[in-house]
């Protein structure tokens, strides 16, 4: 049996980080939104252990893979002896700040447990994943969600009515920003470590009654302090959407990506051609319904 599975990613349209915790990480609260771009999993039974391959020489095909451990946790928790082969397609820009390496555990979760006949319930599933990492239970649901903790408490939300019909544009300037880079950062800024809780909250009930001017007011992302101060084109980018017609325009998770929120698709193309017009093409972009 061979399994083909799309891994999603994300964007953050409210990252408020609220201080940092006594085991080292920060609490936060954070809007997720799934966004319909996508990297490729295969999984199929056969061999022994785990054996993993990807398209990107550079990652590595051990544990260290985020994929390789959330194969391995699932093995551990289900008691199992059986090998799988899995190949990771990434078509997605890592260190983006997009999630995609957190999509792409939780997507072999979901994969994994299809593969062996679904022994583990999806709450089984959510255990596993909040050990791996912060985003990785977000993205065992298909759907918008409130997070809060170090990103692992998970609300599940109903699709916001501000959002439908329409789209966004992405852009990944070609560079990364690490996420551990980025915390460690943050602590020059005291007030954006520092943040104000019940933003997410309001956030989302703006999104939910289609309040745009709330919304404009209560999209954040405490980490473009340090991001901005490193790499200042990622501010300019956010000038220029938001002056080219752009609903609103924000930095996603640690970055690099910066997105924007256009009124429909074609408005998101229209933005698109403006943004290479004025910046070049030599990043990844892309355009797509919410």
């Amino acid at each position: 049996m061979r399994l083909e599975k799309k891994s999603p990613c994300k964007v953050n349209l409210i990252l408020n980080i609220l201080g940092q915790r006594a085991d080292g990480f920060h609490e936060l609260e954070t809007v997720m939104q799934p966004v319909k771009l996508f990297d490729e999993i295969s999984l199929e039974r056969g061999g022994t252990g785990i054996q993993l391959t990807c398209n990107i020489p550079e990652l590595p095909v051990d544990s260290k893979n985020l994929v390789y451990r959330a194969a391995d946790e699932f093995f551990k928790l289900h008691n199992l002896r059986a090998g799988v082969r899995i190949h990771l397609q990434k078509n997605l820009p890592l260190a983006a700040g997009l999630g995609g390496g957190s999509g792409n555990a939780a997507t072999t979760l979901l994969g994994m447990n299809e593969l062996f006949g679904s022994p583990l319930p999806l709450k089984a599933l959510d255990s596993i994943a909040a050990t791996l990492g912060s985003d990785i239970p977000f993205f065992l649901y298909d759907q918008p969600a409130l997070a809060t903790g170090r990103g692992e408490k998970v609300r599940t939300l109903e699709n916001f009515p501000a959002l439908k019909g329409k789209a966004f544009f992405l852009v990944h300037p070609g560079f990364g920003i690490s996420t551990p880079w980025s915390y460690q950062n943050l602590a020059r800024f005291p007030k954006d470590q520092n943040g104000t809780p019940g933003r997410a909250e309001k956030l989302v009930v703006a999104l939910q009654t289609n309040d745009w001017n709330a919304i404009r007011t209560n999209v954040y992302n405490s980490l473009e302090a340090p991001a901005f101060d490193k790499f200042p084109v990622l501010q300019l980018y956010q000038e220029f959407l938001r002056e080219n017609g752009a609903l609103v325009a924000l930095m996603s998770g640690s970055g690099s990506t910066t997105f924007a929120i256009a009124e429909n698709l074609a408005a998101a193309d229209s933005l698109a051609e403006k943004f290479k017009s004025q910046f070049g093409d030599k990043g990844w972009t892309a355009t797509v319904p919410i």
